[in-house]
């Protein structure tokens, strides 16, 4: 009797082990597939259904906060407001996906190519070895909830979200900071 509680009291802790020990393993192969350039294995740990629809939440929410009521309230405010929100989609679609999401690992703030005042960067000019995730602060927000917080090219943080799944760990969110990112 008292080796099956044994071996039950192991199996519980492997379990519990196993699970704080997934986003870990999950942001390493996460990392691994960014230096590789394997956008496939990359794609096995985002969900990039719900990555698409929180960024366009963020972004739609940021041009709202923007324009401010007197824009929101006008007729003319919320058809550009509408056309606005339909161009940010654009850059939105562009970044969630696994080479968008691939470039925010390494630290690239993907909105700036989309700003007209940035300079343009030389198409055939080398480009720095990627270094995806480096210097990440963790933190665990819940059993099933874990964040990795990175700092982008400008120093503002960028926080993936990880949701776990069962006993597997994906990227559902990116918490940009578009306030600091954007114009």
């Amino acid at each position: 009797m008292k080796k099956w509680i044994a071996a039950l009291i192991l199996i519980a802790v492997l379990l519990v082990g196993w699970v704080a020990a997934g986003p870990f393993m999950t942001v390493h192969a996460i990392r691994t597939a960014v230096k590789e350039g394997n956008t496939g294995e990359l794609s096995k740990h985002v969900d990039f259904a719900a990555l698409r629809l929180s960024l366009k939440a963020q972004v739609d929410d940021y041009l709202v906060r923007r324009a401010g009521p007197q824009v929101q309230s006008s007729l003319l405010g919320a058809i550009g407001l509408s056309m606005a929100s339909g161009v940010a989609g654009t850059a939105v679609d562009a970044i969630a996906t696994p080479m968008g999401i691939g470039a925010v690992l390494e630290g690239r703030n993907m909105l700036k190519r989309f700003d007209p005042r940035e300079p343009r960067r030389d198409a055939y000019a080398p480009v720095a070895p990627a270094e995806p995730l480096k210097n990440l602060s963790y933190r665990f927000e819940s059993p099933s909830r874990f964040t990795a917080t990175v700092a982008n090219a400008d120093g503002d943080p960028v926080v993936f979200v990880l949701t776990r799944d069962g006993l597997s760990w994906r990227v559902t969110d990116v918490r940009l900071p578009l306030d600091k990112m954007l114009p």
